[in-house]
């Protein structure tokens, strides 16, 4: 669903945008921001307008102010069937109101009806929220003030697709008449190396040698034609730090705002897992005995136990990685193996395989595992390719202490 953002009228056209000031205090992993968006009515008639803007899911508004020539408003938390009610009676008497609520059919975006613009009336709408913000992937912290906010004029070149085209004249962006300026401060313990921008900035001022404290502004002569995004690089991102604040001194005893708060940041610097460059050798083992030929249950209409394995098998066959290498021994009175020794694992070798697994018939008599499983642990060992071994079979196998033995004794070689 598109939104469109700004000051809009009620046929969701826009107020004239003159000017945008943002100022941004960023603290360790959290900023703090405050828009001012300054707009004018040029229209010979009354509009009942309304703010929209869209939000990040980790923002959070704590204060909305208008004002209107010279008078201003600030919004106050009440409940949202009264707010309306209270919104509805102030504009039907012709005065000023602001109603802010979140929009319906969107989490993060919101929206502030305005009330009433004279002919001629300027309202400069002032917004501030809180977010936390992400980290990338190189540790830089980033934070983004979205260009949605300027929705009267699409660019000169500009996607066809954007929200902001609609009943917006194309100029060239040297000519938009309206500025902005931001200024963003940046405070961490952890110390400042370099602030990164898709934008001009100004060059990084730090307020102080230890450069725990910065200021950036955005260059002289910006226009807001796409999205302004800061990159900032902490020196030591990975050291914990605890922020206190007191807190208000006018709140009543035990009110959340007069509690002091802490907050700890911590960002651990935990290795990326390196991929392992092994693959293993896996080797496959058919009981291939004379019972594998009957069904798996007493139903007529069962699958015959060796058909059962040879498609579990094949799909086995099917799913190993490449660079591995793999064999297959059919093991019943005697064993055959399908190859010499175990062979890489190619298209070529897959096909020959699965050849040879289609083919396969329970017909080699008793079920006598230890002679293949001796002839596997006396082959060498393929380096950087584990040997894991799988085994098919029904059970009652010949020299069943024999084989456990075996198998203990080789058991550091497989799994």
């Amino acid at each position: 669903m598109v939104h469109f953002c700004g000051l809009l009228t009620l046929q969701r056209e826009p107020v004239p945008l003159k000017s945008i000031s943002v100022s941004v205090n960023i603290y360790e992993f959290v900023a703090g921001v405050s828009a001012t968006l300054n707009y004018e009515n040029e229209e010979k008639v009354p509009l009942e307008a309304f703010f929209v803007f869209p939000m990040d899911e980790d923002s959070a508004v704590y204060s909305f102010e208008a004002l209107v020539d010279g008078k201003k408003i600030v919004a106050e938390l009440q409940d949202k069937m009264k707010a309306r009610t209270n919104y509805e009676k102030a504009i039907s008497q012709g005065h000023q109101a602001f109603l802010l609520e979140g929009d319906s059919s969107s989490r993060d975006v919101f929206s502030c009806n305005v009330g009433n613009l004279q002919p001629g009336s300027k309202a400069a709408v002032t917004l501030k929220y809180v977010q936390e913000l992400p980290l990338e992937a190189d540790g830089a912290l980033r934070f983004v003030l979205p260009a949605v906010l300027n929705p009267r004029y699409q660019f000169s070149g500009s996607s066809k697709d954007s929200c902001l085209n609609v009943k917006t004249p194309i100029v060239p962006v040297e000519d938009l008449p309206y500025t902005l300026s931001m200024v963003a401060t940046i405070d961490s313990q952890h110390g400042i190396e370099k602030v990164q921008s898709n934008c001009p900035l100004s060059p990084t001022e730090y307020l102080g040698e230890d450069k725990t404290s910065a200021q950036v502004s955005l260059a002289a002569g910006h226009k807001f034609d796409r999205d302004v995004e800061l990159l900032i690089y902490y020196s030591e991102v990975h050291t914990p730090s605890v922020v206190l604040e007191m807190g208000m001194p006018n709140m009543k005893p035990g009110h959340l705002m007069g509690d002091p708060s802490a907050m700890v940041s911590f960002y651990p610097n935990i290795p990326e897992d390196q991929p392992s460059n092994t693959c293993g050798e896996f080797i496959f083992l058919m009981d291939r005995s004379g019972s594998m030929q009957s069904p798996m249950s007493s139903q007529d209409t069962s699958q015959l136990r060796i058909q059962a394995a040879k498609e579990t098998l094949i799909l086995l066959l099917k799913s190993l990685p490449i660079g591995c290498y793999f064999n297959i021994y059919g093991f019943g009175s005697s064993y055959e193996a399908c190859f010499p020794e175990s062979v890489k694992y190619t298209q070529q070798t897959m096909e020959e395989a699965l050849g040879r697994v289609k083919l396969m018939q329970a017909d080699l008599g008793g079920t006598e595992i230890l002679a293949p499983l001796q002839n596997i642990y006396r082959g060498p060992s393929i380096p950087g390719h584990p040997l894991q071994l799988f085994v098919f079979t029904d059970g009652e196998v010949t020299g069943t202490f024999s084989v456990i033995k075996e198998v203990r004794i080789n058991r550091q070689k497989h799994r």
